[in-house]
């Protein structure tokens, strides 16, 4: 069952909003007391000159007269600052909150049938309402399904403008039928040319033919997956460099062979790198424990305990975006309809 538990995008947005309000507080105590100190201390100098000199009276009048002008001109100008603070915020909220609809619409809605003989679950968690993390499933006919997950260097819109580019151009590769091998290649090229050095993103990309029962796969540069079952143990790191650094990357692909009721648990580094913060983060073998602790559950509680684990083990506070593909083979014979993601 497919969840994706979307941080909220105006979050960010309301925390800057009070920061703002506080900001301008300040800015008008300063200058209402500073006008008032000015006005007090001019009283105070010429309260003995008020009934000699008409000359000090009109000085002083006048001095009154424009401190409080320019007192109202300056709260003038603070209320209009505010007003285009409030207009500039909205109108990025609602930017913000249609780029995450679209991000959203790229994240499968339906998974391949029991009849492929796997099931999954997946979810992806920003850290910042939008997230360079992405998750991809689907079938090809009726011999291939192919399931990726990947991890966009950065976060916010940036990191989700290339996960976008990311997700259609390995869709199109998947489509062509081309081999695993072939696809990271081309996908190395294609970031290699669009971005600068500084970019890059963590790939893991599978081909499952289910009539062999056999799992083809890249590992370009991510967190090597947690197999527990009949290959328990087993490290699948076949594969290559991260994509978009090397114009001429070489991959490598790795074959598994799996077998009923075994799981793979597909991962982003947000979540064993949770706590990193605090210098202590939550790891693989705890991720390890967590996964073998419910290995019999169905997979949506496996996902909701790893992800309310890895939160009570930040003390709530998330640093990077999390990304979760968990896979599960199962028999083929059942008649079940696919599972419907839902939404959170």
């Amino acid at each position: 069952m497919a969840t994706r538990t979307d941080a909220d995008p105006a979050a960010t947005l309301a925390s800057n909003w009070i920061l703002l309000q506080t900001v301008v507080g300040m800015r008008d105590k300063i200058y209402l007391s500073t006008f008032l100190f000015g006005a007090g201390l001019l009283l105070y100098v010429g309260r003995d000159l008020l009934e000699k000199s008409a000359v000090v009276t009109w000085g002083l009048t006048f001095g009154g007269t424009t401190a409080a002008a320019v007192l109202g001109l300056a709260l003038y100008r603070v209320q209009f600052e505010l007003r285009a603070s409030r207009h500039e915020l909205a109108r990025k909220e609602a930017e913000l909150n249609f780029a995450l609809e679209v991000q959203q619409a790229l994240f499968p809605r339906r998974f391949p049938p029991p009849d492929t003989g796997l099931e999954f679950a997946a979810v992806c968690v920003p850290a910042r309402g939008i997230s360079g993390d992405y998750y991809d499933v689907m079938q090809l006919g009726t011999s291939r399904v192919v399931f990726a997950i990947a991890d966009i260097s950065g976060k916010g819109i940036s990191a989700a403008i290339l996960m976008s580019g990311l997700q259609a151009v390995s869709r199109t590769l998947a489509e062509a039928g081309l081999s695993p091998a072939e696809v990271c290649s081309r996908l190395n090229l294609y970031l290699y040319r669009i971005t600068d050095r500084s970019r890059f993103a963590t790939f893991f990309y599978c081909e499952w033919n289910p009539s062999e029962r056999r799992l083809s796969y890249v590992n370009a540069g991510h967190p090597v997956p947690i197999v527990i079952g009949s290959n328990s143990g087993r490290e699948l790191v076949e594969g290559g460099p991260v994509l978009g650094i090397f114009s001429d990357g070489a991959y490598e692909v790795g074959n598994v062979v799996l077998q009923t009721g075994d799981l793979v648990v597909f991962y982003s580094d947000g979540i064993t790198e949770a706590g990193v913060l605090n210098e202590n983060e939550f790891g693989e073998s705890r991720l390890a424990e967590v996964v073998a602790a419910g290995l019999r559950k169905p997979l949506s509680e496996i996902q909701r305990e790893i992800v309310e684990s890895t939160r009570r083990w930040s003390g709530g506070e998330q640093e990077d975006d999390m990304n979760l593909l968990l896979v599960r083979v199962i028999g083929n014979d059942t008649g079940a309809p696919p599972p419907v993601r839902e939404e959170t």
